[in-house]
């Protein structure tokens, strides 16, 4: 059983496979579009840490003041995602991620660390009850359906803008927000876009490629967003043709 953990550096970006979608000697534009929005982030203090073994177990996060989600405060790290593939559960993995993370923000004299939660787990979101055991709570809420957990080191929390709690937009159609963090997000992109092309369904799909644009989001954000209707649905990005059939009904 592999024990060792690498943080992906600027240096080693290149020839580091990313977890979520193991690399393959075929070039896989999910992967390489994730490998050209991390080289930028990891100059900014985002880390990725993984084990150093071809295998989906990894943390990211990211200081609170740069991080591309609508959620602001002072000193804080944010963890994007923390992931240990089913298969290797049980092996402490998850705890020495979760550890690392706390003692690198106490290292650097974090106010704390905090990450998107929900009032009911859901898909694609850090494991709550995990969280919870570290002494994460909730300190801000959306009013439909979505916590900002921390866990405060000195008394202080963060909070989501006032644009991500409206969880609203002015317009109808099918409505994509998405940046490239995650390697899964272009073949979503293509799923969602083949389906509205083939059904004549009006949708737009829009890149959130700036941090400001990422501050100024109109919903909770980890990388994507979906609305219709003007209402904000779902931060999962896995939009099957089954899942899209049900939405679009409403």
């Amino acid at each position: 059983m592999c024990t060792e953990f690498v943080n992906v550096t600027t240096e080693t970006l290149a020839n580091e496979h990313l977890c979520c979608i193991i690399r393959t000697k075929k070039a896989h534009p999910g992967v390489e579009a994730k490998r050209e929005w991390l080289s930028d982030r990891l100059k900014e203090g985002h880390v990725f840490r993984k084990l150093d073994a071809k295998a989906t177990v990894f943390i990211e996060y990211a200081p609170l003041e740069t991080a591309w989600v609508p959620v602001t405060g002072d000193n804080y790290l944010y963890v994007y995602c923390l992931w240990v593939e089913s298969g290797l559960k049980g092996n402490g993995y998850g705890k020495a991620l979760m550890e690392y993370c706390l003692a690198d923000a106490k290292a650097q004299g974090k106010s704390g660390v905090c990450m998107l939660g929900s009032t009911k787990q859901k898909a694609w979101l850090f494991d709550q009850a995990f969280a919870k055991k570290y002494g994460f709570e909730a300190v801000d809420t959306t009013g439909y359906g979505y916590d900002l957990l921390a866990l405060s080191f000195d008394g202080t929390t963060p909070q989501f803008t006032k644009a991500a709690k409206a969880g609203t937009i002015d317009r109808d159609e099918l409505t994509i927000y998405y940046d490239l963090q995650c390697p899964y997000i272009p073949q979503a992109i293509e799923t969602v876009r083949r389906h509205c092309v083939e059904n004549d369904i009006p949708a737009s799909f829009l890149q959130v490629d700036s941090l400001e644009k990422a501050k100024e989001l109109p919903c909770v954000f980890n990388n994507w967003a979906a609305f219709y209707k003007g209402k904000f649905e779902t931060v999962n990005l896995l939009l099957d043709v089954s899942y899209l059939k049900r939405l679009l009904k409403k």
